[in-house]
């Protein structure tokens, strides 16, 4: 038998194993977990809820149930992924602290750079906010209010490498101004000191802050992506930080999906195409507009690109993080 014919059957068998391993995949019966590095009724779950639902029909009717593991900025959920077996019944959705805790921990108990990347799901703007008493309108106002005010603002964050916290870190610094931070356990209580003038301003995502920004309980002045939200209406007519002079000032909360390390090949490529299709569905998406979160469509929903995307990230935000020298242990 020659070479090239033994190649050929080698061939052969491995592209049939991938399909077999395609169409068994998910078996009839089993249950796909997708891991949330977070607490239940946070804006991760609520994301990882509503794709699941979308996840079920392009899974072939599968069961896709969320295992809440929050603790410790995210990392105790994704080592418990990172851990799990590669079968693609074991996922992770978490958001933007997959490139962040690279530089928030120094001493990780997992490789970010490890995990089978299955594509970006959306990107959830922020918006600068501030209690409903504070002397002031529109940004200009608000940049005014807090250069006469050095040394006397309190910015609340979430807690550390929280998405308010990131987003505080390169406010600061844009401002070229230090301010007082306060960290909070959780967005909530945050939010109602917020709302009960205990603290001046914070950066929040929109999921945590449209309906206090509608019941007028707290001020909006400012958006931190390139482009301005239109919805939900409420922030149509707020500019970008961009728009007022910061340029490059682009902050998101994303979300992705990932899978343990050595996943096979053919099962990567079926979660990915029923990543997309959710990604399609119409109730998934008006969920996640309700949300004030923009569903992906572009290259980074793909492994690939995703990969690539979140890569850049690591890198930007362990510059802000560097310089900022605030680190979670």
């Amino acid at each position: 038998m020659s070479p090239l014919f033994k190649l050929s059957i080698a061939t052969v068998a491995a592209l049939a194993a991938l399909g077999a391993q395609a169409q068994a995949f998910p078996a009839a019966g089993k249950t796909v977990t997708l891991i949330v590095p977070f607490a239940a009724g946070g804006p991760t779950d609520k994301v990882a809820r509503d794709l699941a639902e979308a996840l079920r029909k392009p899974l072939g009717g599968a069961t896709v149930v969320i295992d809440n593991a929050a603790g410790a900025g995210s990392t105790i959920g994704a080592a418990k992924a990172f851990r799990a077996a590669p079968d693609g019944y074991t996922l992770l959705v978490t958001h933007i602290g997959m490139a962040t805790t690279p530089a928030l921990y120094r001493k990780l108990p997992y490789n970010v750079e490890e995990f089978e990347y299955l594509g970006l799901i959306n990107e959830v703007p922020m918006v600068v906010v501030s209690k409903p008493g504070l002397p002031a309108n529109n940004w200009a106002e608000l940049k005014a209010w807090i250069g006469s005010n050095k040394g006397k603002v309190n910015l609340a964050n979430a807690g550390l490498g929280a998405a308010s916290h990131l987003c505080g870190l390169m406010l600061q610094q844009a401002l070229a101004t230090e301010m007082t931070t306060i960290a909070y356990k959780g967005t909530a209580p945050a939010m109602t000191d917020l709302m009960g003038g205990q603290v001046d301003i914070m950066c929040d995502q929109t999921t945590n802050t449209t309906s206090q920004i509608e019941a007028k309980k707290i001020k909006a002045f400012a958006v931190t992506t390139p482009k301005r939200i239109t919805m939900p209406p409420v922030y149509k007519d707020l500019p970008t930080l961009e728009e007022v002079g910061m340029k490059g000032f682009n902050v998101s909360i994303w979300h992705g999906l990932y899978a343990p390390k050595g996943t096979p090949a053919a099962v990567v490529k079926v979660l990915n195409d029923a990543l997309q299709a959710a990604l399609k569905d119409a109730d998934f998406i008006k969920k996640e507009e309700a949300l004030g979160a923009v569903v992906a469509h572009d290259d980074r929903v793909t492994p690939a690109g995703h990969k690539k995307f979140v890569t850049a990230e690591v890198a930007k935000w362990g510059a802000v993080i560097k310089a900022a020298g605030q680190y979670a242990d």
